[in-house]
């Protein structure tokens, strides 16, 4: 783990459940991917209600950053962050990259080649990324790799499933997340499950609105 992977760590870890409900939100969608905002939208909204921390996590593709004028004139800390879609054991996965070099070679590698890899929920389901490959590519980027909404999972075993993410790399787990507006259909898992299996793998334990809009609460 080199300093930039150790510093990014080091943040997502100093934050808990009181910092995702009030003034951190490190999951949401800009226009770049399916979310119907612009970067320079979701960063004045997130000024005008007072967060601290913000990561536009868009699906398979780090191009809100290339404006870098919302990393730089913002009140707002920005993490720079990517939603990669992956298969693993059958199932559609999506992990997290926070803190990554939005240049970094790698992790441009497997990122989309057009829009329609971005936003469309058919052309995104034909990925062939794995996540070794992603997290792999995560941390060449200086980044950490967190599993998102695991309790979305249809694993059996979800405790197995993480584990054996975990030995391919994985840093993190999305424990705060709002179930119950976003993917309550597929929710397989209990909420306290993923944070009890966080928390005895001592993974991170990121949270965030998953806002494809305005940024919304995770309460």
């Amino acid at each position: 783990m080199d300093e930039q992977n150790k510093k990014i760590t080091q943040l997502l870890s100093g934050f808990g459940k009181a910092d995702f409900e009030k003034d951190v939100d490190l999951h949401m969608h800009s226009c770049f991917s399916d979310g119907r905002l612009t970067p320079e939208e979701l960063v004045a909204d997130a000024q005008k209600k007072n967060y601290r921390y913000i990561a536009i996590a868009d699906h398979n593709t780090v191009d809100a950053y290339k404006k870098t004028e919302i990393l730089n004139a913002s009140k707002v800390e920005i993490i720079t962050a990517i939603e990669f879609d992956c298969w693993y054991k059958g199932v559609l996965v999506h992990i997290l990259g926070y803190g990554v070099d939005i240049y970094n070679e790698e992790l441009l590698k497997l990122c989309a080649k057009n829009k329609k890899e971005t936003e469309a929920d058919i052309v995104r389901l034909l990925n062939h990324r794995h996540p070794k490959d992603v997290i792999k590519a995560i941390h060449l980027a200086g980044g950490a790799a967190v599993l998102a909404h695991p309790a979305c999972y249809w694993a059996l075993s979800l405790e197995h499933f993480v584990k054996s993410l975990k030995a391919l790399g994985l840093d993190g787990i999305e424990v705060f997340y709002p179930y119950r507006r976003h993917r309550g259909i597929i929710k397989f898992h209990k909420a306290s499950t993923v944070k009890k299996i966080g928390e005895k793998y001592n993974l991170i334990m990121t949270g965030g609105s998953d806002s494809h809009g305005e940024i919304e609460s995770i309460i």
